[in-house]
């Protein structure tokens, strides 16, 4: 049974940083781009960033370029995904997710993902 498990939420002020986590078990995910999404009340799920196996492609939205650095320990089969100068438009609860990707693509869409975590909440005053 596929698991993804994320954890370090929290609260943060406005520029500050939080480090999520998301341990994957189940499967092997040798194939897989695993990702971050995020959905604030009353808004649709969104793209926050996605990273192969290799590391070799990393994708991010406008919205957090430059803010949010996803990376990889393989060995481990956790994804981590670093935010700093966060800001109050940045609150909402955090998906991590699993997407098949043999050839390297990285996609946005959250119908290409497979697996998801339950979330952990992030919460930003300003």
């Amino acid at each position: 049974q596929v698991q993804l498990v994320e954890s370090g939420g929290g609260l943060a002020q406005a520029g500050g940083s939080l480090r999520l986590s998301c341990a994957a078990s189940g499967r092997t995910f040798r194939s897989y781009a695993l990702g971050w999404f995020r959905q604030a009340p009353g808004k649709e799920r969104e793209f926050v960033s996605a990273i192969t196996w290799s590391g070799g492609n990393i994708n991010y939205p406008d919205s957090v370029k430059g803010r949010f650095t996803i990376s990889r320990v393989n060995a481990l089969n956790t994804v981590y995904l670093q935010m700093n100068s966060l800001q109050p438009e940045d609150t909402a609860v955090y998906y991590c997710a699993a997407s098949y990707s043999s050839s390297g693509y990285v996609g946005r869409d959250k119908a290409e993902y497979d697996f998801w975590g339950q979330g952990t909440q992030v919460t930003v005053s300003s």
